[in-house]
């Protein structure tokens, strides 16, 4: 089954209305998940758990409303979609983290089952250095 921009939107607009639960609901528990990067969320996850511990459990801690995060832009082509999105988000430190995300997502079925997260690592180093968990 291909995936069609208009499902990858709709499964993102868990993220989108703050929702996580609703976007982790199409990650296989097994995710292939590798933030890129050289910052404290930066790491290769073998697990969905894993991949929200290290990552959307340390953010909850420094950025009260969560990333707010919103699709830019899409682009699918069989199985994998390429969504770029952007947080605009306030740290609970009064600091904006408006940071942008590049995510290749590989799909098997409706499931992600892989995804490569490409970010700016100097904003997330800044964003833990000045709100330190």
């Amino acid at each position: 089954m291909a995936i069609t921009p208009d499902h990858v939107r709709e499964i993102f607009r868990g993220l989108e209305t703050g929702d996580g639960g609703a976007f982790f609901e199409h990650v296989a528990g097994d995710v292939d998940w590798t933030v890129m990067g050289t910052h404290p969320l930066a790491g290769h996850y073998l697990s969905k758990r894993a991949f929200q511990e290290a990552t959307f459990g340390k953010l909850g801690k420094v950025l009260p409303k969560g990333a707010q995060l919103h699709v830019t832009n899409l682009i699918v082509a069989s199985n994998v979609a390429v969504v770029e999105l952007v947080s605009d988000a306030i740290a609970r430190n009064g600091m904006r983290f408006d940071n942008h995300y590049c995510w290749v997502v590989r799909f098997e079925g409706d499931r992600i089952v892989e995804v490569r997260a490409y970010l700016d690592s100097a904003l997330v180093a800044g964003l833990f250095r000045q709100n330190p968990v």
